[in-house]
């Protein structure tokens, strides 16, 4: 079986551990340990081994000293990083936070789910994304 690395960065404790719980019974994943903010991302990918990287990272659109567009930013900007899929999630979706994202690179912006239902189906979305 194909499994695939998540990197979640992700500030609140709660969603944290919503995000690892609902999803801890996959066995197409691997969930990489959790970053707090984009700059812990950012460090995080740099002292990563190529092979190593994850294969879709997770940014929460509201972190602390990097916010989820700061940090989509970064990554697009490096060359050893911009390949990889990024998705925004954040509690409200709006069309204003869809849309930059979009245009900043994102290849996906999602709601935060509240249901293991809805957590499966966000990572059905974003393992679509690498097929």
């Amino acid at each position: 079986m194909t499994f695939r690395k998540i990197l979640l960065a992700e500030d609140d404790a709660d969603d944290q551990k919503l995000f690892c719980d609902f999803l801890s019974h996959r066995q197409d994943i691997v969930i990489m340990p959790v970053v707090e903010n984009g700059e812990e991302l950012l460090t995080v990918l740099e002292n990563t081994t190529s092979q190593d990287l994850p294969h879709v990272i997770v940014l929460d659109q509201n972190m602390p000293k990097r916010n989820g567009l700061q940090t989509l930013a970064a990554l697009k900007a490096e060359a050893r990083f911009s390949h990889l899929p990024v998705v925004i999630y954040s509690t409200y979706a709006d069309e204003e936070l869809v849309s930059n994202s979009m245009a900043a690179g994102a290849a996906l912006v999602i709601a935060k789910p509240i249901s293991k239902k809805g957590y499966e189906e966000m990572i059905d979305a974003i393992l679509n994304l690498l097929d």
